[in-house]
């Protein structure tokens, strides 16, 4: 599938923890995502992003439409109003066992696609 930018669209599909005590105010926060942060998402090449919940575990699914995915998520992470917002979120989560030593979002491989 291509991008609307000529490349190849990658999907990305992630699990998280999420902690009991937190349901509530995660999905509080959610229903209100900073604009600042919303930005950054879609200047990071970011679409259809949707974060989903089963119980204690987070869900999160996006396209990226972009050239350069590392450099694109590296320039993410510098920015301060993401990590403003990852200070709150992150003490919300925790990794599953499942995840690699380098992971906090364990990446799920793709076992069917049709569009």
């Amino acid at each position: 599938m291509e991008s609307q930018r000529g490349g190849a669209l990658k999907r990305v599909a992630s699990v998280i923890g999420l902690k009991s005590e937190d349901l509530e105010e995660y999905e509080r926060i959610h229903a209100e995502v900073w604009p600042s942060v919303l930005e950054r998402i879609k200047k990071s090449n970011i679409r259809n992003y949707s974060i989903y919940r089963y119980g204690n575990v987070l869900f999160s699914y996006f396209e990226y439409v972009g050239e350069d995915f590392e450099a694109d998520m590296a320039e993410m992470a510098k920015d301060s109003e993401t990590q403003r917002w990852w200070k709150i979120t992150d003490p919300m989560q925790y990794k599953l066992p499942e995840a690699g030593a380098d992971e906090w979002w364990h990446e799920l491989p793709e076992v069917f696609h049709t569009d």
